[in-house]
């Protein structure tokens, strides 16, 4: 889950993070407890805002209702902007980037700076980024800190800032479960003071249990019908195809996606079974994608713990319950297989065993063969 920047700043100072002065606005009349020049920032779960006009630079009263006025009602990645943040503009001697992300490949927490910040980092050259891995266990240890402080050739006016900073930031992405914080930039005024500037901090969604406080700020990265799955706990996506997928396993849902595309179709809404063997579970499964209104529904089940009989079970209750316009393509192999494909003989739907004939019937159905 991507969290605003203001999300983010607001954990910041939680951490002892130093952040500009900012007020957040949802619209009307705007007054500043500071004074000009000021920023003012789209508020979007995603990047590139300043690249799409989201984030402006205003000098007066008059700029910054005519920012505010703009900036609202913005879409930018596919999100409309409701809120912007208006902060007191920093003067910088210095930008600099600092993250601590998940390194899959290393298995480790991987942090990174620079002394370019405010651009991509994939953009900086490679001799002027430092990278040190942390084992979880021990922490970030003083030695790397130097090296850092060194690389980046802070003097004694902010190493100890800088210190408490990279700390805060690795006590938050311990703390809040983060895939990822990044501050870009972190400014350095002409007084040596380090400021961040901006906020990227990006939480694990399967630790949402254990943050409370941050389940209501997923409903703006969902659809109503994902809410709806969150809730009914069922992993769910939209996408913009119309053939809807329901399959069992993360892999196999994306595998399944992947064929699709590749003979010639485009997934719509895919729903994930994972390990349930409930048919109570599929039934809900199947209506929910229903609501999707898909031209054609490949269902692709490679029974284990949910066993195959449980899923045509699931998908006769559905029909018995629902009104079902759509055709579903059902290949159901593994356990159970047999019992399955005789269970929905007869039925609406067409049973086979072979994934790459229940795909070419989807594409068919779907473009109207």
């Amino acid at each position: 889950m991507n969290l605003l920047e203001i999300e983010g700043k607001r954990l910041f100072i939680d951490y002892g993070i130093p952040v500009p002065e900012g007020v957040l606005s949802r619209g009307g009349a705007v007054s500043l407890p500071f004074g000009f020049p000021a920023v003012v920032k789209a508020q979007a779960p995603t990047g590139g805002r300043g690249r799409a006009g989201g984030v402006r630079i205003v000098r007066d009263k008059a700029e910054l209702e005519s920012a505010v006025r703009e900036i609202i009602g913005m879409n930018i990645g596919g999100h409309a902007v409701t809120d912007v943040l208006i902060e007191r503009k920093v003067e910088s001697r210095k930008e600099l980037y600092v993250s601590i992300a998940v390194d899959r490949s290393k298995r480790k927490p991987l942090i990174i700076a620079s002394e370019v910040g405010g651009m991509d980092i994939e953009s900086a050259p490679e001799d002027r980024i430092i990278r040190d891995w942390i084992d979880p266990w021990v922490g970030i240890q003083p030695f790397m800190l130097r090296r850092f402080i060194l690389g980046l050739g802070l003097g004694k006016e902010s190493s100890g800032q800088f210190r408490a900073i990279i700390q805060g930031v690795w006590r938050l992405f311990q703390d809040m479960d983060a895939e990822l914080v990044e501050i870009n930039p972190l400014i350095m005024t002409d007084g040596g003071r380090l400021i961040a500037a901006d906020s990227k901090v990006v939480i694990d969604d399967d630790s949402l249990f254990r943050h409370e406080e941050l389940r209501r700020s997923t409903a703006r990265e969902m659809t109503d019908l994902e809410s709806i799955a969150r809730d009914e706990e069922i992993a769910f996506v939209q996408l913009e195809g119309d053939i809807g997928v329901i399959a069992n396993g993360a892999g196999l849902t994306m595998a399944t996606l992947d064929l699709l595309t590749s003979s010639g179709g485009k997934g719509g809404a895919f729903l994930d079974l994972g390990g349930t063997d409930d048919p109570e579970k599929v039934k809900c499964a199947v209506l929910l994608m229903a609501k999707a209104k898909p031209k054609v529904v490949l269902l692709n089940i490679f029974g284990g713990i949910t066993k195959c009989d449980t899923v045509a079970s699931g998908l006769l209750q559905a029909y018995n319950e629902g009104d079902l316009d759509f055709p579903i393509v059902a290949r159901i192999k593994g356990v159970n297989e047999d019992e399955a494909v005789a269970m929905l003989k007869g039925s609406k739907m067409k049973a086979t065993l072979s994934l790459k004939e229940a795909v070419k019937a989807a594409v068919e159905i779907a473009s109207g063969g």
